[in-house]
């Protein structure tokens, strides 16, 4: 990887004799990004005269992000943290959060090569890095709102996780080591907004930032807002959330933070990443599939519903069976070695999995930030049935995270829900 001044922002443009203005933070205009290029990338060989840089379409809810690119064929992204985030100004996350990302990418792109985009830089001043390009890729949960499928989704996701998840892990990793990369990725600020968004307000909007569906409002005041039992099974996930430091996560990998093609995937926003329970990674991707589930339904894609359920079924099966390989192959820690237990391991790995897929899939229900998949819906009553099976998926998961050992599992949880969602119509 090419670090341009990643810690001093200092330096000059080539062949202009000009000093760096990237000295002191401030947010950058696109054309502050062109120059920004030119300083901390020469080696990419710019074109000067057509270079330019635009805010891409797809730029998330928390940084802005600028794709920048000549006439010759070079491009690259470059993504800067603002002092508050675009979703919310009253949301104020450290700027180190781009330091972490990088960092992130870095590691996952060791342990799990060619599947997340390389990083050319970050700069500690100016809270910026440059990505690489992945324009020739599409962000997947716009392709799924077309209802593309993509068959190699399932082995590419599994393995992603598996590599990053487990190899992160005091399993395999020196203690020392991991210890470190624990306190590099310690970041209150985003975990804090994990910790309110994600595991507190959806069960009883504490904070008043709640995007609830106003024809369901009853229905989510009966069905999360008021019950105990589900209250503290979620108390439980969120405080092993705040302690479990068990592994490097990506933090918030859904269908949004996934470039697709029709024959690869990378995964990027890792500024959410720290270390943290293995199955809050997989279980957001299998709500986040069931969103995807949710839209199929709604339009009665009945090939697309089939494909995705399909796709999670295949997803958690593939997952357990590399698992259990890697372990062989990896373990380094003597007590892992004990038998039994790898499978007692990995059984609370898949607890943890449905119990944070229930989290993820009522907050993008019912939290600030809902998924597109569900608000695209434009029946009312079709918009009401995906977002019951939401609710009750999620507490299924929640209320018996024990009974879901196989991809089968998993997938009859949501067929429980969509039935139960319909009586309710």
């Amino acid at each position: 990887m090419t670090r341009a001044n990643s810690d001093t922002g200092q330096g000059k443009w080539k062949g202009r004799g000009r000093m760096s203005r990237f000295t002191k933070y401030f947010e950058m205009s696109p054309d502050d990004v062109v120059e920004y290029a030119l300083e901390k990338t020469p080696e990419i060989g710019w074109d000067r005269a057509s270079i330019k840089a635009v805010v891409p379409p797809e730029h998330g809810n928390l940084n802005y992000v600028f794709r920048v690119t000549d006439d010759v064929g070079h491009s690259l992204y470059i993504k800067q943290a603002g002092m508050e985030t675009r979703i919310s100004k009253d949301m104020k996350p450290s700027t180190d959060r781009n330091r972490i990302e990088s960092e992130i990418l870095e590691v996952e792109g060791k342990l799990a090569p060619g599947m997340v985009p390389h990083v050319y830089f970050y700069d500690t001043i100016m809270c910026a890095c440059g990505l690489e390009d992945c324009s020739d890729f599409e962000v997947m949960r716009n392709a799924m709102l077309r209802h593309e499928t993509f068959p190699h989704f399932a082995e590419a996701i599994s393995t992603f996780m598996v590599d990053t998840l487990l190899l992160s892990s005091d399993v395999v990793m020196n203690h020392q080591e991991k210890k470190r990369l624990v306190q590099r990725f310690i970041s209150p600020d985003l975990c804090d907004i994990t910790e309110k968004l994600v595991l507190m307000e959806p069960y009883g909007d504490h904070e008043g930032r709640n995007n609830v569906f106003p024809p369901n409002r009853q229905f989510v005041e009966e069905q999360l807002y008021a019950d105990q039992r589900l209250h503290l099974e979620v108390a439980k996930l969120k405080f092993k959330f705040m302690t479990d430091a068990q592994a490097l996560l990506q933090g918030d990998l859904h269908t949004g933070s996934i470039f697709i093609a029709p024959d690869a995937m990378k995964v990027f926003d890792s500024e959410f990443g720290t270390y943290a329970p293995m199955g809050y990674d997989t279980g957001n991707v299998v709500a986040n599939l069931i969103f995807a589930y949710d839209n199929g339904l709604a339009t009665e894609d009945e090939p697309f519903c089939t494909w995705v359920l399909d796709t999670i079924e295949q997803m958690v099966d593939k997952f357990v069976t590399k698992f259990n390989k890697r372990f062989d192959e990896r373990v380094t820690e003597p007590m892992a070695q004990v038998p039994g237990f790898k499978e007692w391991y990995l059984e609370s790995i898949l607890d943890d999995t449905a119990g944070y897929a229930g989290t993820e899939l009522h907050r993008r229900t019912v939290g600030l930030a809902n998924v597109a998949d569900v608000t695209s819906i434009k029946d009312e009553k079709r918009r009401l049935l995906a977002e019951r099976i939401n609710i009750l998926a999620g507490k299924d998961y929640i209320l018996h995270q024990r009974a879901f050992r196989s991809g089968k599992d998993f997938v009859g949880a949501v067929r429980r829900a969509e039935d139960a969602a319909m009586r309710t119509l």
